[in-house]
């Protein structure tokens, strides 16, 4: 187990130098390249956001296997390793990129105005509401106390899904 552990925490503090070599990079382009920073952090802000929806949608789906395995077991063992390293490595520095990426955004570009703005901001407060239920939901896998079925899984599995679809649809259309 010591042995995954450490196995666990190269894989973070890998995930970790690639978040602070692309920040690196990325404030060398801005300083060399100033003019082009609204485009760089709206990169930054899309490749943020598909880290983290990639994260969401595929968290719920092993804790829909893990409900099934005998706690215990080396499936379950595995499962708490995949759900910790997905959650620690990619999902969590993703959203923390996403937000930032996303509140410069909103900042420099629209100065916080319009009504599809707003509206977005509350769906990504709401998936991020729901990062916070799949990141309790790691640390009750991972001590053997997950009270809920299956079948509950794979109905919180589609919720990152319809949140993504509409705020894209905001982005893009913006409606109002």
């Amino acid at each position: 187990m010591a042995e995954r552990e450490q196995r666990g925490r190269l894989a973070v503090r890998r995930a970790a130098i690639s978040v602070a070599v692309f920040a690196a990079l990325t404030a060398l382009l801005l300083w060399l390249a100033p003019d082009g920073l609204y485009l760089w952090m709206k990169a930054g802000h899309v490749i943020a956001v598909i880290a983290w929806m990639a994260g969401m949608l595929y968290l719920p789906r092993l804790f829909v296997y893990h409900a099934d395995a005998q706690p215990g077991s080396v499936q379950s063992e595995t499962f708490k390793v995949m759900e910790r390293r997905l959650l620690r490595a990619i999902i969590n520095p993703a959203m923390v990129a996403a937000w930032g990426f996303g509140v410069w955004l909103a900042w420099k570009g629209f100065a916080f105005h319009g009504g599809w703005l707003h509206t977005k901001i509350a769906l990504v407060v709401l998936m991020s509401a729901m990062h916070g239920y799949l990141s309790i939901a790691v640390r009750r896998f991972a001590e053997d106390r997950n009270d809920k079925p299956a079948r509950h899984w794979r109905i919180v599995n589609e919720v990152p899904t319809v949140l993504m679809i509409a705020i894209v649809v905001l982005v893009v259309v913006k409606p109002f």
